[in-house]
């Protein structure tokens, strides 16, 4: 039997309390995108920014260009019914809230605490308003595979489809959208580096298909 490797998101950071979702189903999908802006030719300061005729000019044209985090978008299933199958009491009696409290722990604003544990704002220990000065989002790693990566969770939507008769959810699909965290972290400097070796490896295997060809 194949072992499937299950996606995580485990948010980074002491926590109160600890923070941590696994996926019962991984995905199906899994969007990535990543969107590059282009400003007019006309902009001042970029006439004729785009015209080259040499690989050496290419940063003078790139010079136009403002590139955006990547973003990934996936849709979970949140399902109860096999644990409650299997007698598990708080399946039986919360269903999937457990799940859906930690989703909406995850982007609920924090404060930073005794010892620089992190606490729900809405403890009382910030401010009213969200995301004030002393406030922060949660700084989470989507595990995917071989993949950590640091990110922030821009969206959740969940849809809550079955119910237990104390109208408790057991069963929902919570479509998530992240937004990678682009710097000097351990963590996407390792997913650089592994992204590196991939695209070494991809150009490798075509410098061998192209050299077939020609023999």
């Amino acid at each position: 039997m194949v072992r499937v490797s299950r996606g995580a998101l485990v948010e980074y950071g002491l926590s109160i309390p600890p923070l941590a979702l696994v996926f019962d189903f991984n995905p199906r999908t899994l969007s990535r995108t990543r969107t590059l802006t282009l400003r007019s030719p006309g902009t001042p300061g970029l006439r004729g920014a785009y015209d080259f005729a040499l690989p050496t000019e290419t940063p003078r044209v790139a010079q136009g260009v403002s590139v955006e985090p990547e973003s990934f978008t996936l849709e979970i299933l949140l399902d109860a019914t096999d644990r409650m199958h299997e007698g598990d009491s708080v399946a039986a009696t919360l269903g999937i809230q457990p799940e859906l409290d930690t989703l909406r722990s995850l982007v609920e604003p924090k404060s930073q605490g005794p010892a620089g544990l992190q606490l729900l704002a809405s403890l009382g220990l910030g401010s009213e308003r969200a995301f004030q000065r002393e406030q922060f989002a949660s700084v989470l790693l989507f595990v995917w595979g071989g993949q950590v990566l640091p990110v922030f969770l821009t969206s959740v939507r969940v849809e809550e489809t079955d119910f237990l008769p104390s109208l408790v959810a057991y069963r929902a699909t919570a479509s998530l959208t992240l937004q990678v965290i682009e710097g000097n972290n351990p963590f996407y400097l390792r997913e650089k580096a592994r992204q590196l070796v991939g695209a070494a490896v991809n150009t490798g295997r075509l410098s061998v298909d192209m050299l077939k060809g020609v023999l």
